[in-house]
């Protein structure tokens, strides 16, 4: 196991509010980098966190500015921006890849960054099997 993850945008917000499907094995994961310091989120997952919250589909105890703030200040957490390498990548991965923008972004930057990406999504992780990104399935 890569002690260095990028936690997909849902796996954040579920970690942070105690999801309960959260298997221990992810939450353990998780909480091991954050000591290391090698816990990262996407600088796209903030927008994305944000897109959500202006379209009501999820709903935050606070403001969305606040909630990020906290979420960001959390021992252990860095927030990975989007470099030009990155960005590049993101338009150029092999294969058949969906066009989500955030989905691009967050994979390539696992690709780039050489993290383990966590998440539940069934197409990232089929994609990431296939394209040797190390992943594993929340």
């Amino acid at each position: 196991m890569n002690n260095r993850v990028l936690v997909d945008t849902h796996i954040w917000l579920w970690h942070l509010n105690g999801e309960p499907s959260l298997s221990t094995r992810v939450k353990k994961c998780i909480d091991a980098c954050a000591l290391e310091n090698e816990l990262y989120l996407s600088a796209i997952s903030v927008w994305e966190i944000a897109m959500l919250v202006s379209k009501n589909k999820i709903i935050l105890n606070t403001s969305c500015q606040a909630w990020i703030n906290k979420s960001l200040s959390l021992p252990g957490v860095s927030l990975l921006p989007l470099s030009p390498e990155i960005a590049i990548e993101s338009c150029q991965l092999p294969g058949n890849f969906h066009g989500d923008p955030a989905d691009r972004i967050i994979v390539a930057s696992a690709k780039v960054e050489n993290l383990c990406l966590i998440s539940r999504d069934k197409k990232l992780s089929s994609y990431c099997a296939k394209h040797d990104i190390n992943i594993l399935q929340a």
